[in-house]
């Protein structure tokens, strides 16, 4: 998400049809629940083994830490060679093999970077078993997002615990060979048709992150083209306020943004095999368009209509036009206090591309990903927060306003209305209402008002404690 980007974020969530009353929420989708960890005696057992590791010393619990690395590398090993179907009770051990030893890994450090090439071994075999995967059915889709969500959560608990150690700026993936141009950006190769996935510093990109039925780690899409013969690397994205435009890599880097993780289609894919070039032609046809069409933002998240785009859908839409169909599976949101907080700021469509989901999508392999410890901090606290905020949703909490600020808000909508007329953006984004823009305000004011507190919990809980809080401890003190 861009920096600038403020109440306006709320809509990138899904699209707007009757942007100016709230009307009736939506009725709950029946056929459809939100993911659950509902494991919270696990968390509590880990930490209260990590506390034990660092009171006793790592090196009297050495032969233990040792014997868990071995056995999550020979199950890592099984999964590199062997297939499994989403059932199978290995893939539970793999799981729980993983918690372990990132527990350990948190109170005893070792060598981070040998760890993060473990991590990217393990994401590409889940990706690998993904591939003969049913992904449209919940119990495989549900799999998969544990597997790769668990390493990424266990990884980043234990670094956060070494933010004293210096951790390195970037995780690699896979090095996917291509047949298309590139360039090495922060010592990374980057290829034309990469997708850029990232996570801004905005409320509301923890929103977006957070509100869909599989909470993630991402809020925004972009796609790159790299030219054949000049190198040129250029960044094609929509925005809320300006809709698709496109900037350069620097530009697009030197934005504020928690994490960027790059993915790219799998050279194994049958399409790639007949037509390598295919991601390049994918980008191509997005910056063509792009530079000779003025298009205009996609409030309705109709991934089916590209006559206007949202952010996922310029991937999306690039790479439809080279036979690709990329999310296997549509992204939701079921929650029914969610889907009513976001219905009353204009919100109409609750199936449609989440950013966090493309991570799992097994046509894209992991190729690396950008993060420090500060922006992982906060990356955190801003997820805690989002989900005490929205178990207040569920709770039948309403996101209201001050009646006496409606006719300021109406001059307010008039005014963008006539700057929106006159080729220029607005204080309140075309397609949004003044009534829906009060609500995103009361959302922002609680948002910054709750991660104050949080703060300060968590401040005190380090101070106590001797270590920074964990998320489940972060989710905690958000709900006291």
């Amino acid at each position: 998400m861009r920096r600038r980007v403020s109440l306006a974020g709320v809509v990138l969530v899904a699209g707007l049809v009757a942007p100016w009353g709230a009307d009736e929420p939506p009725p709950p989708d029946a056929a459809r629940s939100p993911f659950a960890w509902n494991r919270d005696a696990q968390w509590t057992a880990l930490e209260t083994r990590f506390q034990a590791l660092r009171a006793g010393g790592c090196a009297t619990a050495q032969a233990q830490v040792l014997a868990e690395q071995a056995a999550a590398e020979a199950l890592l090993v099984r999964l590199e060679t062997g297939w499994f179907d989403p059932a199978a009770p290995e893939l539970d051990a793999m799981e729980d093999a993983l918690f372990a030893a990132a527990t350990a890994l948190a109170a005893c450090p070792a060598d981070e970077a040998a760890t993060l090439r473990w991590l990217a071994r393990f994401r590409d075999a889940v990706k690998r078993q993904s591939t003969r995967w049913e992904l449209t059915t919940e119990p495989s889709r549900s799999r998969l997002y544990r597997l790769l969500y668990a390493a990424r959560a266990t990884l980043e608990e234990a670094l956060l615990q070494q933010a004293h150690r210096e951790v390195p700026p970037v995780a690699r993936g896979r090095d996917v060979p291509g047949a298309t141009p590139f360039v090495t950006v922060q010592g990374v190769e980057v290829h034309s048709g990469d997708l850029l996935v990232s996570r801004g510093g905005a409320a509301t990109s923890a929103l977006i992150a957070r509100g869909s039925d599989y909470p993630g780690n991402f809020s925004h899409v972009a796609l790159l083209h790299v030219d054949a013969q000049t190198r040129a690397a250029t960044v094609i994205e929509a925005h809320i306020e300006v809709g698709v435009k496109t900037s350069t890599l620097e530009q697009y880097l030197a934005d504020k943004k928690l994490r960027v993780m790059v993915l790219r289609a799998r050279e194994d894919l049958p399409l790639l095999q007949r037509l390598p070039l295919t991601p390049h032609l994918a980008a191509e046809a997005a910056l063509t368009r792009a530079r000779h069409e003025a298009i205009a933002y996609d409030f309705a998240m109709d991934a089916a209509d590209h006559g206007k785009l949202f952010c996922s859908e310029v991937a999306f839409a690039a790479y439809e036009t080279q036979g690709l169909a990329l999310w296997p599976g549509r992204s939701h949101i079921s929650s029914p206090g969610t889907r009513a907080w976001l219905w009353s700021v204009g919100v109409r469509n609750f199936a449609t591309l989440e950013p966090s989901d493309l991570e799992y999508d097994p046509q894209l392999a992991i190729v690396a990903e950008w993060f420090d410890p500060e922006a992982l901090n906060k990356d955190h606290r801003d997820n805690a927060v989002t989900d005490v905020l929205l178990e207040a949703a569920e709770r039948g909490e309403s996101l209201g306003f001050d009646w006496w600020r409606l006719p300021l808000a109406r001059l307010v909508k008039g005014w963008s209305v006539a700057l929106n007329l006159a080729g220029k953006t607005g204080p309140i984004p075309a397609g949004m209402g003044p009534e829906a823009a009060l609500r995103s305000v009361t959302y922002l004011h609680r948002h910054a008002e709750l991660s104050a507190r949080l703060e300060t919990r968590a401040a005190l809980f380090e101070q106590e404690h001797h270590y920074a809080a964990p998320y489940w401890q972060l989710v905690r003190l958000a709900r006291d």
